[in-house]
């Protein structure tokens, strides 16, 4: 063996040992351990064991699943002859199951025949969902700990640490590959590794799940991420990226990754990110709302009485935009909502439900992706992850309610009732544009949007624009404040009526002077809605 210099724990003096290497070679299974949650196909697994002549330990719930389908077992409190103990605290925690699935045969056979340690070779076991403790309603700190394994993970990384010589086993989906491997009789070291580096994700999973719901909030001096694979994409962003989604782990609120997809092509990146957004803006409404969303932004959003009514304003408010978009509702999709959208192309359509009618209706155009969210209401406080290089950014998901008491009228002009409403109509839809953003909108419907430009005036240039003569009688709202006085000298001619703004700039007389000038009411909220 490699010779390599080792700190002494204790004196700091240099000490040699041998670099420790792993055995490469296949192992027989002689003797397994069985414990798991999930039991999904753990039958056909003890069943080929027996078959081959291992002896399987076990423990609770798994021993008795076994036994009553006559497979032998041996509970592991008769193995080690000790009790569980504790209610069930302590049971697999015991120098002859630890040292029986971290000794290496080829170094601690002695300390293993001394302390009559038998060897254990294979470890099946998976975790109870502490997710879904902590999302009982009862559910208090004292509960959560209770529920919090501590035998199984360290089973599991006992094995997965001694790879060389255990086999572990996490996941139901992996166990036809044991048995098929027991067939030859060994299992291979490929396998072993591939399942060791599964097994650590599942502890992982598992703690860092923990650990965020014990830890109090998020923003705190440290911060636990892990996802489970949702599905592999065909491309990112482009097609010579390479992709694939995650999903939070437990996670069962309605939302993209968890939607029933009735039809259509699998979800690209693009796609996801899309409809993730379109979701994000419909569920601000209470009434019947459409939102359109194309390459991240709302192009179109209405809300109204009646879902067909509300559909056709959103689409037509940039039907040249919504081609090739993403339609969300936050009602049931009727069949004669189907009926229209069928008529253009749209990449997804997403609400919480369909009528029958209505998936047979979107069948007849067998490209277009039909997504059932399920029942949703208002987003819920989170956190919102993104990358840089070298680490992370995390910041609260922006759920801030803007209401007619954050409203402050600072131009001789006041604004109507009518038009307050439409104000903050306005302000739920801009926060899910990119700024700097300048929205549009009159009767609950968005005129023109001037979206993700890197100049305030620009992005109101590109609203009139877009809006063209319905921009007459329109509120239009912007993201954060002007700097100059050169966007309400741009709409001076438009017919708009009333400007939103969040006030804050050294200039905001000069502003405010403009309206005054013009005719046009100016409100500051106070706040303002960047999206990045």
């Amino acid at each position: 063996m490699d010779h390599t210099e080792k700190l002494c724990d204790l004196c700091g003096s240099k000490n040699m040992i041998e670099k420790p290497t792993i055995n490469q070679a296949p192992i027989k299974i002689n003797r397994a351990i069985i414990s798991v949650f999930d039991k999904t196909g753990v039958l056909e697994l003890a069943q080929s064991l027996r078959n081959h002549g291992v002896e399987i330990l076990s423990t609770g719930g798994t021993a008795k699943a076994l036994r009553d389908v006559d497979i032998p077992v041996t509970d592991v409190s008769d193995y080690t002859k000790f009790p569980e103990i504790m209610d069930g605290r302590v049971k697999t925690i015991n120098p002859l199951v630890g040292g029986g699935i971290l000794g290496l045969r080829d170094a601690h056979s002695a300390d293993a025949e001394a302390n009559q340690i038998q060897w254990i070779d294979l470890v099946v076991c998976n975790l109870y969902p502490f997710s879904d403790t902590i999302s009982r309603e009862d559910c208090d700190l004292a509960l959560a700990l209770e529920n919090v394994d501590i035998g199984g993970p360290t089973m599991i990384r006992s094995a997965a640490k001694n790879v060389g010589w255990v086999c572990v086993a996490v996941d139901p989906t992996d166990y036809g590959a044991i048995i098929d491997e027991l067939e030859s009789g060994e299992i291979s070291f490929e396998t072993r590794k591939k399942l060791s580096a599964k097994a650590f994700g599942h502890t992982a999973q598992y703690d860092t799940i923990i650990h965020n719901y014990v830890k109090d909030g998020y923003l705190t001096n440290d911060l636990s991420l892990t996802f489970v694979k949702h599905s592999t994409m065909r491309y990112g962003e482009n097609p010579h990226q390479s992709a694939a989604s995650y999903k939070i782990p437990g996670n069962a609120e309605p939302n993209i990754l968890n939607a029933t997809v009735h039809q259509g092509k699998q979800l690209s990146y693009n796609n996801i990110m899309d409809a993730d957004g379109a979701l994000a803006c419909v569920r601000e409404f209470d009434d019947p709302a459409c939102v359109v969303v194309k390459h991240a932004n709302p192009c179109g959003v209405a809300t109204g009485d009646d879902l067909l009514d509300v559909y056709t304003r959103a689409f037509n408010a940039d039907s040249l935009s919504a081609f090739g978009g993403i339609i969300a509702f936050n009602r049931t999709c009727t069949k004669e909502v189907a009926e229209v959208i069928t008529s253009v192309f749209v990449e997804i359509v997403l609400a919480p439900d369909f009528e029958p009618e209505a998936l047979d209706i979107f069948k007849k155009k067998k490209n277009l992706r039909v997504l059932e969210i399920g029942q949703f209401g208002k987003r819920t406080p989170k956190m919102e992850v993104r990358n840089v290089d070298g680490g992370l950014l995390v910041q609260d998901v922006d759920n801030y309610t803007l209401t007619r008491e954050h409203l402050n009228t600072v131009t001789k002009t006041q604004p109507s009732e009518k038009e307050i409403e439409t104000a903050l109509f306005t302000w739920k839809v801009l926060r899910h544009a990119k700024s700097n953003g300048i929205l549009i909108a009159k009767d609950n419907t968005t005129v023109g949007l001037g979206a993700g430009q890197v100049s305030r005036v620009d992005a109101v240039h590109m609203a009139l624009r877009k809006g063209g003569d319905n921009v007459k009688g329109g509120v239009l709202a912007s993201d954060a404040f002007f700097p100059f006085r050169d966007s309400i000298d741009a709409i001076k001619n438009s017919g708009i009526v009333l400007v939103v703004q969040p006030g804050g700039s050294v200039r905001d007389q000069e502003v405010i002077d403009a309206c005054d000038e013009y005719g046009i009411a100016m409100i500051f909220t106070g706040t303002r809605c960047f999206k990045h």
